[in-house]
């Protein structure tokens, strides 16, 4: 089923002059309006969340407006800017989420994720993720995902959450309760409804379709249709002016799984021809395969390491074919090299000269993008004595960090975070346990070792400042070893509770 993403941007024009200007120059706290000429008079375009709370709104009369706000902050509109911020921020989306990203002018991106939300942990996830990159470009968003680009749309701009996930086949029932203004409606047609007294779109949807039709036209049952995800809005995505990309018509449309491999290899070959022209390698393909119903299939592969092995792109691509729905037929394919680093060519050596070390990144790509690249990773050590806090994940293909755990004291193979309480019986405070109990079952202890103190970061939270761990490895009688620490010193409350907790398992 297709997902679609709505992403409202709200006060995008007034965010863009923030964005521009220092923060000292427009304290978010100041309000802040942006103005232009509507015929001969100077109105407001644009008024951010602090303006709208002092009472002003878009088409007041700037004087008025000036003379409501004490030290308010006007600054030009400048509708080209916006809408070329606009097209910079789709085109930010299209490399890191979705294959398939369109502008929504004058406020908004629609975004066709059908596919791509497991890459990022998931719808919710995703959208998440969405607004917190754009919260720190000083960006604020509201966001929705549903059925259809249309019921994105109504949900991200007219529902009171932030952020709303309509749950597949429940576009008709989520979008009941909203006003018909979020059909996108020419504003005559919506006061005609209201006229006769439709203010929800529920209220539209309970009645019979020939009547409306014959009184407001057509367009009414279009934008219903598409709200409830009966009629899919085709979107025209963006594409960088400097993108590299490979398209093949068809003659006659095709839907074989086999032919569509065949032509995804002939693809990746002239791909890897252009890449190789320009000492480029891929690090992120987009397949799009657009049917003859106007609907498009998007497939998006990436890989940790730029690359431009046509015979390893075909195996990544094919690998998705089972998730590409041709309808009644593809007719278009396009294969784009979404993302793109310097790649130089590199000396093949001979095995027979000396021992080439195996290449296991093809191994890597192909499972990163079965199971998400968040999914696929390597651990790394950070410098921390905290154990919880000196490990970090990392790529699977990224480069060495230098960095080396401690060896002076041995670590567990695994750790549990939280660290688990356990009872324990032991003499204070120097003395390892005599015995545990954990998970309901007690064990004694056999050897020990210790104990290792380890003290709080300080730097970082005053609370840690008196805070001290001992930390014991120790046997119990059934040759099992177990790594146990004390919170605090063992004689003063102030270092900490005093309890023992399990923190991990040697293997």
């Amino acid at each position: 089923m297709t997902r679609v993403i709505s992403v409202f941007l709200p006060t995008l024009s007034t965010d863009r002059v923030r964005r521009k200007a220092a923060d000292a120059a427009l304290p978010p706290e100041t309000p802040l309006i942006l103005v232009g000429r509507s015929g001969r008079r100077r109105v407001v375009l644009a008024a951010d969340a602090a303006a709208q709370a002092a009472g002003l709104g878009v088409g007041m009369s700037a004087t008025k407006a000036q003379a409501l706000v004490r030290d308010l902050l006007i600054h030009e509109a400048d509708p080209a800017a916006d809408a070329e911020a606009l097209n910079w921020l789709a085109l930010w989306m299209l490399q890191h989420f979705a294959p398939i990203v369109a502008t929504d002018p004058p406020d908004g991106i629609v975004i066709d994720s059908t596919g791509a939300d497991h890459l990022h942990g998931g719808e919710a996830a995703m959208l998440a993720t969405l607004v917190e990159k754009l919260a720190s470009v000083g960006l604020r968003a509201r966001i929705a995902i549903a059925d259809s680009w249309d019921a994105a749309h109504a949900l991200a701009r007219f529902d009171a959450r932030p952020r709303y996930v309509s749950e597949p086949g429940n576009a008709a029932r989520d979008v009941a309760p909203l006003p018909i203004a979020a059909l996108r409606l020419a504003p005559e047609l919506v006061d005609g409804l209201r006229v006769l007294g439709f203010e929800r779109i529920g209220d539209l949807l309970a009645q019979p379709r020939a009547p409306l039709t014959l009184r407001f036209g057509p367009e009414l049952g279009r934008r219903l249709d598409q709200a409830t995800g009966r009629i899919v809005e085709p979107i025209n995505p963006v594409r960088p002016k400097e993108l590299i990309e490979m398209r093949r018509a068809f003659a006659e449309p095709i839907g074989a799984a086999e032919t569509i491999a065949r032509y995804i290899g002939r693809l990746t070959v002239q791909l890897c021809e252009s890449l190789e022209s320009k000492g480029l390698g891929a690090r992120r393909l987009d397949l799009i395969c657009h049917r003859v119903d106007s609907r498009a299939q998007a497939v998006r592969v990436g890989t940790g390491r730029p690359f431009r092995d046509a015979e390893r792109m075909t195996r990544l691509l094919s690998d998705k074919i089972e998730t590409i729905d041709p309808g009644f037929g593809i007719e278009v394919m396009t294969l784009a090299a979404i993302v793109t680093e310097p790649l130089a060519p590199k000396q093949i050596a001979s095995s027979l000269i000396e021992e080439t070390e195996p290449d296991v990144s093809g191994l890597i790509d192909l499972l990163a993008n079965r199971v998400g690249e968040r999914n696929l990773y390597r651990l790394a050590p950070v410098a921390s004595d905290l154990p919880e806090r000196a490990v970090r994940h990392i790529p699977a293909l990224a480069p060495e960090t230098g960095a080396e755990w401690p060896g002076h004291w041995p670590r567990p193979s695994r750790l549990f975070a939280p660290p688990e309480p356990i009872e324990t019986i032991a003499l204070l405070p120097d003395h390892p346990p005599v015995s545990f109990t954990w998970r309901g079952v007690r064990r004694r202890v056999k050897r020990a070792d210790g104990p290792e103190r380890v003290f709080g970061e300080w730097w970082k939270r005053d609370p840690e400042l008196a805070a001290v761990r001992d930390y014991f490895r120790i046997e119990d009688d059934a040759g099992e070893r177990y790594w146990v620490y004390r919170a605090g010193d063992g004689e003063d409350p102030l270092t900490g509770s005093q309890r023992w907790f399990l923190h991990g398992i040697f293997g």
